[in-house]
């Protein structure tokens, strides 16, 4: 008897799968009822082979291998009954892919049921093989396929004609093959043949060009008044969809119509009228109607132009955004988005309705209309709109206000008629969401307000009303704070009062208030805290009366725990305390900025700044050189890697002290670039102070009068300078007091220690020689002159020195004085290195060399590890 006779049915498996509670359960019967079946497997039990394929899929569904049972569906496939081979087939496109080696054994048996006398046969074969067919099968299998496209049964041909798209994507150069018999297919009655003869049409004018030409000459017209017939054909009960006759046949219509017409006049010509028919007859309250009418949009919009047509489509698309479904007005909001390109003036026209979607409740809604208005913006509408969208910001959404801010701040920057109502517009902005602002916003209004001279009276009151009211909103605080800073003046006189102003009275101590609260601010943030602590320095000039106060003000912040607000206050303090006689000069206004060059530096096309010829070089440790920063911007106030000031003469920074601020001469060694990359003002003015290097640098607040680091009392930490971080080698160059004076210089230049030179390598016939050197003022890196020297009595040619270092130093080698070694030591080759040892001080140079040469026209190679290194180095 067989033993899986008595085996579980397939219901009785799924209820059995149901019925476990737990996962373990659940596995513990699909292991018995795999085994069940391995065992019926090997047993060869062809009554039930169909019952165990069944079981196996829906195993397969739940995610269990089963691979052991794909030889199964070949065996089924085989038979020749057609309830098994439907159980085969069905097994086989589940359980198999076009990966499966296995899949090589099926072609045999889907040729032969592709010729089988019973057509429902025919039909699963051809159902298998669109669904799993390989670009081998596809080559073995096409002509049956396109025989099977002229059955005499409309099922079959519809199989065959989706069997012949896969087919095609598979091989494309069989796509000539099809073109004959799916054009046949167009003039079909049946709808199911039709629609799958349209489908095979429009992929083949994807693929193939002679398609494409074939089906455009041939078929349009045909194709044309299949439409027109199907869009005027009465009520069709078998093909109706809510009052529409087959709205998938209307859709593929359409879609090949697009093919054939894009970039082809005569066929869109051909096509215009049935277009404008559909768009215009073509009911909009229904889901099938307005899949119609959208399909029918994207074909006018991708024919060759045909203004009133377009027009026609465009309003089709405004009415999409007064439907309720959030579906449809999304797509419209999309396609709105290509049409701007074609029409704008047409889109213009449903400029309300978009902006009412930018308020939509729909999160995809409310960003896409956000693009469309950006789009739709230009110099005309840019007033409305912007006023429309800020409106919107005051009661927007949090999530929301992030993306709304970027592009309003985008369109008034873009399209701003006037600088004042440029300025309006950020303030309003900065006011409302001024926390969502990005720093190259605030940035660029500065920039703006510094070039408007005749506002900045305007504008410091303006920034004083709305810091009254959104003192929370840490980009206008920051703006605020800048401009009382630079025009407090103006605001405590009322200087250049428009016509459009309320009067305002503000006192000095007012004006000190607004830079008490934000420095006091517990949410304002350290580059806040150092702008209004500049901005302090600069008020104490302009209002002696508060001078004091403002000290006290600076003193509290000597101990700050932010290193950089520290600073600043004591530095501030000394320029209080010791340079009365130079402050004003020193805190004078800023100048006006150049707004091309702000422009060019944020779109980083600032001229020169990708030319490694023109722009000064700064000396990187392996020896390339490195093109120097642009120029300083004075407002990216939180930049830690600004450059210093060039001697080429378009420094913004010039004569801002009234002293020459050009860098002394470094000295450096014969070859050396010069280091001018030292940060000259040490970004008195600016948020971050870059890091200082070992080069020429600047006492700001201290005079030197022993060319030695001043020594500061311990009761006055104010009196401590900004050249405490400076390295006082003694090869550096002459410190410099920018308000006192200049210190001495240092008597004569010192050339550092000297060191012994070494034989690193010496063999019977070569002997290398290295001597060092280092640069003053910086001890990582040291100089290697190395001479190779002949000990044979025969020339060497094409000389080649190698060296290799480990990853704590860097390497750079220079090349040879010359590739030929004279004999017995009648002269040498010379070759710099330099190495720089990022571990001075804890881990000494060793190096790997490799010496080639040529001896008699044979190649020599000599190799060594040189390890005699003196430690200081």
């Amino acid at each position: 008897m067989n033993p899986f006779s008595s085996g579980t049915r397939l219901r009785d498996m799924i209820r059995a799968i149901r019925a476990s509670k737990t996962a373990a359960e659940e596995r513990a019967v699909v292991r018995k009822e795999c085994a069940a079946i391995r065992a019926a497997i090997n047993e060869n039990d062809q009554d039930y082979r169909h019952r165990n394929l069944a079981k196996l899929m829906f195993i397969h569904m739940l995610g269990y291998p089963t691979h052991f049972g794909q030889m199964e569906c070949l065996k089924l496939i085989a038979s020749p009954g057609f309830p098994e081979k439907r159980i085969g087939y069905l097994g086989l496109m589940l359980l198999l892919d076009e990966r499966q080696e296995v899949l090589m054994l099926v072609t045999n048996s889907l040729k032969q049921d592709l010729n089988h006398t019973n057509q429902y046969i025919v039909g699963l074969a051809l159902c298998a093989l669109g669904n799993i067919c390989s670009a081998e099968m596809a080559r073995d299998l096409a002509p049956e396929v396109e025989r099977l496209l002229q059955f005499r049964d409309p099922n079959i041909r519809k199989k065959a004609a989706l069997c012949s798209i896969r087919i095609i994507k598979k091989v494309p150069d069989l796509a000539e093959n099809f073109i004959n018999s799916a054009t046949a297919l167009l003039r079909e009655k049946h709808h199911g043949v039709l629609i799958t003869g349209v489908q095979l049409c429009t992929d083949l004018c994807k693929i193939s060009p002679e398609a494409l030409e074939h089906v455009r000459k041939k078929c349009t017209d045909v194709l044309v008044r299949t439409l027109r017939d199907l869009a005027n054909s009465p009520y069709s009960p078998e093909y109706d969809i809510a009052g529409i006759t087959d709205p998938f046949l209307h859709i593929r219509l359409l879609k090949l119509l697009r093919v054939l017409g894009e970039g082809d006049a005569d066929a869109s010509d051909s096509m215009n009228d049935i277009l404008a028919q559909v768009a215009t007859k073509t009911e909009s309250n229904k889901v099938a109607g307005n899949a119609i009418l959208y399909e029918c949009v994207q074909t006018i919009m991708s024919i060759e132009d045909n203004g009133g047509l377009r027009v026609l489509a465009i309003n089709s698309l405004g009415r999409f955004l007064s439907n309720r479904d959030n579906n449809i007005r999304y797509v419209a909001l999309n396609m709105l988005m290509k049409a701007v390109t074609a029409d704008g003036q047409a889109v213009q026209r449903h400029r309300a309705t978009i902006l009412e979607c930018v308020k939509d409740s729909d999160a995809s809604i409310r960003k896409r209309a956000l693009e469309l208005v950006y789009v739709l913006v230009n110099e005309t509408n840019v007033k409305p709109l912007a006023k429309e969208l800020i409106d919107y910001l005051e009661v927007s959404e949090n999530d929301f206000r992030g993306d709304l801010t970027a592009k309003i701040c985008s369109i008034v920057s873009k399209f701003s008629p006037e600088k004042i109502w440029y300025i309006d517009q950020m303030l309003k902005v900065l006011s409302e969401a001024g926390n969502y602002v990005k720093d190259e916003v605030w940035h660029a209004l500065i920039v703006v307000i510094t070039n408007a001279t005749e506002l900045h009276g305007y504008t410091v009151r303006a920034l004083y009303r709305a810091f009254q009211t959104s003192a929370e909103q840490e980009s206008l605080v920051r703006v605020t704070v800048w401009c009382i800073g630079e025009y407090g003046d103006l605001l405590v006189n009322n200087v250049g009062m428009l016509d459009i102003e309320d009067p305002i009275t503000v006192t000095e101590s007012d004006a000190v208030d607004v830079l008490e609260i934000a420095i006091k601010r517990h949410e304002s943030d350290l580059t806040t805290k150092a702008m209004a602590l500049v901005a302090l320095l600069k008020l104490s000039s302009c209002f002696p009366s508060c001078s004091e106060r403002i000290k006290e003000i600076i003193v509290q912040f000597k101990g700050n725990l932010m290193l950089e607000l520290q600073q600043r206050a004591i530095e501030f303090n000394s320029i209080l305390a010791k340079h009365q006689n130079i402050r004003s000069t020193l805190v004078e206004r800023m100048p006006v900025l150049d707004e091309a060059t702000f422009i060019g530096r944020k779109a980083g096309s600032l001229p020169g700044a990708a030319s490694t010829t023109t722009m000064p070089s700064v000396g990187i440790p392996n020896g390339e050189a490195k093109p120097a920063a642009p120029l300083i911007d004075l407002l990216d106030l939180s930049s830690d890697d600004a450059p210093a000031p060039s001697s080429s003469g378009g420094d913004l920074l010039h004569d801002l002290l009234g002293v020459d601020l050009s860098p002394a001469p470094q000295q450096s060694g014969a070859g050396q670039p010069s280091k001018s990359g030292t940060d000259v003002l040490l970004d008195l003015l600016s948020v971050g102070s870059p890091a200082q290097s070992s080069s020429s640098t600047v006492d700001i607040l201290t005079s030197n009068t022993n060319g030695k680091s001043p020594v500061s009392p311990l009761d006055d930490i104010s009196s401590l300078s900004l050249s405490s971080r400076v390295n006082s080698n003694a090869g550096a160059a002459p410190m410099m007091d920018l308000l006192d004076g200049f210190g001495p210089s240092p008597s004569k230049e010192n050339n550092g220690p000297v060191y012994p030179s070494i034989t690193a390598y010496e063999s019977s016939s070569l002997r290398l020689t290295f001597s060092f050197s280092k640069q003053p003022g910086n001890p990582e890196t040291t100089n290697i002159q190395a001479t190779f020297t002949n000990l044979s009595s025969n020339v060497y040619t094409d000389f080649v020195f190698q060296a290799a270092v480990p990853k704590f130093l860097q390497l750079h080698l220079d090349p040879a004085s010359s590739n030929t070694l004279p004999a017995a030591g009648n002269g040498s080759v010379t070759q710099s290195l330099k190495v720089t040892n990022s571990q001075h001080g804890k881990k000494n140079l060793v190096m790997r060399i490799r010496i080639a040469y040529k001896l008699n026209g044979k190649d020599t190679l000599e190799e060594g590890q040189i390890n005699n290194f003196p430690r200081e180095l």
